[in-house]
């Protein structure tokens, strides 16, 4: 009886030793588990990875479980994943009995996610999981970290394996098409001043006295500006235009005779000087001038400015105008801009139109430093080909452009090119408005808005210049859509 105890208990313990057996966790398991087919992507604030795990050459002791955890980690961020279960076939065995013990392995992850070894066979294990998206995900690896379990109350960790050194792309950054624009060539480069003459005339007479008050500093200044303008080797005189404008006092009807009659004089004044012909000369008189009056009082210091502007907007009538602003204060605003206001709106006014002369481009990077309205748009821009194209010389040759000629289309657009180029947003925005129907205009409008983080404003302005047919925002378009989807 008692030797049938002693065999009983040796067949209890080997029953024992088989399922309980301990770990053979000396081998590496992982050097035998290889991923393939492996996808990460972000979608909607969500990071996606998906794999194969291929355990075709995994040898796993049939009493050994093998517990393989994904990990997300990049520094002090770290994120495990639904582990993964591969279960000796014995080990599968004793998990599987009903009844419980101490140190028994439950397993929380779901029934696609187990699977059990049978070695020699071709196993692979399709797996998925997701996380919520974050910045530090972009520099982040994916390792896989196991532990072998191999006996009910011990378990031993193997080091992890990496699996990917970077499981997602830095952020998309949209590479936007703004060229610059090549001017078309200026055949001939017609160009004109403005200059002003203050001459003084006897009261309601328009002889001009060339010995008169001022007269001969202000004539002084008229033959400085001729001559400099006539001994010009790159520029030849081809016409004059002489405006006259009068001061608010005396009758509407006098003043613009007398506007009319000092151009007149004034033009032959001109004519008589410098030799030119009378059909060389255009005149034209405008009489009282009350816009720029309207500029220097909004300008000035006077405390009651804003009742003299009222009364310019809101009476039509220049003699009553004139009338009112007599009876203000008793005459005391009056008697002031009679003697200080009044003065600089008689004059005369010269436009001097000339041909220039084209220039070469080393003549030009000179020319553009001191009298760049002397060149094209055109001569402008193979000034700023001889930099390189992000150097501070290459954008000052847009700007300056854009300067010289503010309405030229051409040179609003390129000067907001650069603007844009360097993130100038709201600059670029400035001279973009000028241009509101160029479909080139509406494509960096696009840009602009993008760099302002306003998407709709920009897809808007992208499709109405894809519909202009521009052909640099169907890119673009693509481009900020691809940049949207990434910053979902």
């Amino acid at each position: 009886m008692k030797r049938k105890n002693i065999y009983t208990l040796i067949i209890a313990a080997t029953t024992l030793f088989v399922a309980f057996g301990t770990t053979t966790a000396q081998v590496n398991y992982l050097d035998q588990v290889s991923v393939e087919n492996q996808t990460v992507s972000k979608k909607a604030g969500t990071t996606n990875i998906g794999m194969d795990v291929n355990l075709n050459n995994l040898k796993l002791n049939k009493n050994d479980m093998l517990i393989i955890t994904p990990v997300i980690v990049s520094g002090q961020n770290e994120v495990e994943l639904e582990p993964i279960a591969v279960k000796g076939t014995l080990r599968n065995k004793v998990l599987e009995r009903p009844f419980e013990w101490k140190g028994k392995t439950h397993l929380a992850m779901p029934a696609e996610n187990q699977l059990v070894r049978r070695n020699g066979t071709n196993q692979s294990l399709n797996y998925n999981a997701t996380l919520p998206y974050a910045d530090w995900q972009r520099d982040a690896q994916l390792l896989l970290r196991t532990e072998v379990v191999g006996c009910a109350d011990c378990s031993e960790a193997q080091p992890d394996k990496l699996i990917s050194q970077k499981i997602l792309p830095d952020k998309f950054i949209p590479d936007y098409r703004m060229p610059y624009i090549v001017p078309e060539v200026e055949e001939v480069k017609a160009r004109s001043e403005t200059f002003s003459a203050h001459l003084n005339y006897i009261v309601g007479r328009h002889d001009l006295l060339p010995n008169f008050q001022n007269n001969a500093a202000e004539l002084a200044k008229v033959d400085k500006i001729v001559q400099e303008l006539k001994k010009d080797p790159d520029l030849t005189i081809t016409d004059f235009t002489i405006s006259g404008y009068a001061s608010p006092e005396d009758t509407k009807e006098r003043n613009l005779l007398l506007s009319q009659r000092r151009a007149e004089s004034f033009a032959r004044y001109m004519e008589n000087k410098y030799g030119y012909t009378r059909n060389q000369f255009k005149v034209e008189w405008f009489g009282e001038d009350w816009n720029g009056l309207r500029k220097a009082v909004v300008a000035s210091n006077l405390i009651n400015k804003d009742a003299i502007v009222d009364i310019i907007d809101n009476v039509p009538d220049f003699d009553a105008r004139d009338a009112r602003l007599i009876a203000l204060d008793n005459g005391q605003t009056y008697n002031r801009l009679l003697h200080d206001f009044y003065p600089p709106l008689r004059r005369n006014d010269y436009n001097i139109a000339f041909i220039s002369r084209p220039f070469n481009v080393e003549e030009a990077k000179e020319i553009i430093k001191t009298r760049p309205k002397l060149l094209s748009l055109n001569e402008m821009y193979l000034v700023a080909k001889t930099y390189p194209e992000d150097s501070p010389q290459y954008k000052k040759a847009f700007d300056i452009a854009c300067k010289t000629f503010p309405d030229a289309e051409v040179a609003c657009i390129n000067a907001a090119v650069g603007e844009l180029r360097e993130d100038n947003v709201d600059d670029a925005l400035q001279h973009l408005q000028k241009c509101p129907d160029s479909p080139a205009a509406m494509n960096l409008m696009g840009v602009v808005y993008a760099k302002k983080g306003d998407t709709a404003r920009a897809k808007q302005f992208f499709d109405k210049a894809i519909q202009a047919g521009n052909a640099d925002a169907r890119h673009n378009a693509e481009q900020l859509q691809q940049y949207m989807d990434d910053n979902m």
